[in-house]
């Protein structure tokens, strides 16, 4: 069983999860694979073995440019799908752009530095799409949340005693996503 706290929490991401499975979101990813195809190839010739020197050079460099790029792409991309112009998708992402970037890096250092040293270069674009799976879902919560700031959940513990009922209902938020 859940504490309350635990569901409010999965009810909030439920309704982040929606736009994963529309044509947009299919459409943005199937837009970004060539280009990591490549970005891959290009990285492997430039920075030629998997050592550990060589790893980290490539992680830098792909998070340095390829990290922002491929953010810029994903909100301006999902905002013209979304019937946005491109500069709206583009002040969307420059508004949320630290936060992405701070997750970002918290997420793909360690990632590509499994893929770069671990991995053979024909594993490389599957192994990152698995890891998107996730990444995605934490896009897709910072994109459509409605305040552009984090939700925070209740602080307040005595809402949480056993002995109290406890409201479970979907937030207004959610509601048009359902």
């Amino acid at each position: 069983m859940l504490p309350q706290r635990g569901r409010e929490f999965l009810v909030r991401l439920s309704g982040y999860w929606k736009p994963l499975f529309n044509g947009r979101m299919l459409a943005i990813g199937c837009s970004m694979g060539p280009f990591m195809h490549y970005w891959y190839m290009w990285l492997d010739r430039v920075y030629v073995g998997r050592t550990l020197k060589t790893a980290t050079k490539k992680v830098l460099i792909d998070q340095l440019v390829a990290s922002p790029t491929l953010g810029g792409w994903y909100f301006v991309g999902m905002g013209v799908l979304e019937g946005h112009t491109m500069k709206e998708g583009w002040e969307e992402f420059m508004s949320k752009f630290w936060e992405f970037y701070k997750a970002d890096w918290c997420v793909w250092p360690p990632a590509q530095m499994i893929n770069f040293y671990f991995l053979p270069a024909n594993l490389r674009v599957i192994y990152v799409n698995v890891i998107t799976l996730g990444w995605d879902t934490y896009l897709s919560y910072l994109k459509h949340r409605k305040d552009g700031k984090p939700e925070a959940l209740p602080t307040d513990s005595s809402s949480y005693a056993g002995d109290q009922k406890s409201d479970t209902s979907v937030p207004k938020h959610l509601e048009e996503i359902q």
